[in-house]
C-alpha cells in the first residue's frame, strides 16, 4: 500500500517526534507585575504543531504573515509572535544542525571541501536589458549638448563690480 501524499507544508507524525523535542519551552510571565491574573485567565497558547505547521507553510509557499489562513492556523500575528519567540531562543539553529547531522549520518557529508557562490554586486548588463530606474525620474542629470550649437557661456568671465 502507498503512503498517503501529504501537502507540502504539513509535518508528519514522523518528522514531528524529530522536531518536537527542539522547541524551546515558553517564557514565563514577568514577576514584577502589578496585578495578578486569574489561574487560566486569558486564551490558551496555540499548539506548538500548529505553529511550526504555519512557519512551514509560509517557507513553503512564500506567502506574507498576514496571508495565512486563518481557518487552518488562526491568528497569523499570534504565529509570528512564536516565531519571534522561537528564533531568540535559538530553535531554529538548533533545527539546521540536528538536520545537518542527521544527513550526515544517513548521507555523510564531505567536510573537507565545501563553496560557497554569492554575488554581491548589480548585474553589469542590467542598465542596457531594463532601462533606467523607474524611481530615478524626478533627478537632475546632466543634460545632453544640443545638436549643432555651440554651448551656452557667458559673453565675460568676471565682471568687476566694485
Amino acid at each position: 500500500m502507498a503512503k498517503a501524499r501529504l501537502d507540502s507544508w504539513v509535518v508528519s507524525d514522523a518528522f514531528w517526534e524529530r522536531v518536537e523535542p527542539l522547541i524551546p519551552p515558553r517564557p514565563g510571565r514577568p514577576v514584577r507585575r502589578k496585578f495578578a491574573r486569574k489561574p487560566g485567565g486569558g486564551r490558551k497558547p496555540k499548539d506548538a504543531r500548529v505553529v511550526f505547521e504555519a512557519i512551514v507553510f509560509v517557507l513553503r509557499t512564500g506567502c506574507q504573515w498576514k496571508a495565512l489562513p486563518r481557518e487552518r492556523f488562526g491568528s497569523a500575528s499570534a504565529i509570528h509572535k512564536r516565531f519571534l519567540e522561537w528564533e531568540q531562543a535559538g530553535f531554529f539553529v538548533a533545527l539546521w544542525q540536528a538536520g545537518l547531522a542527521e544527513y550526515d549520518e544517513m548521507e555523510g557529508i564531505a567536510w573537507r571541501w565545501q563553496s560557497i557562490d554569492g554575488a554581491l554586486l548589480k548585474a553589469p548588463l542590467a542598465q542596457e536589458s531594463v532601462g533606467p530606474n523607474p524611481t530615478d525620474r524626478g533627478k537632475k542629470w546632466k543634460q545632453a549638448d544640443v545638436a549643432g550649437r555651440r554651448p551656452w557661456r557667458p559673453a565675460v568671465d568676471h565682471r568687476d563690480r566694485g
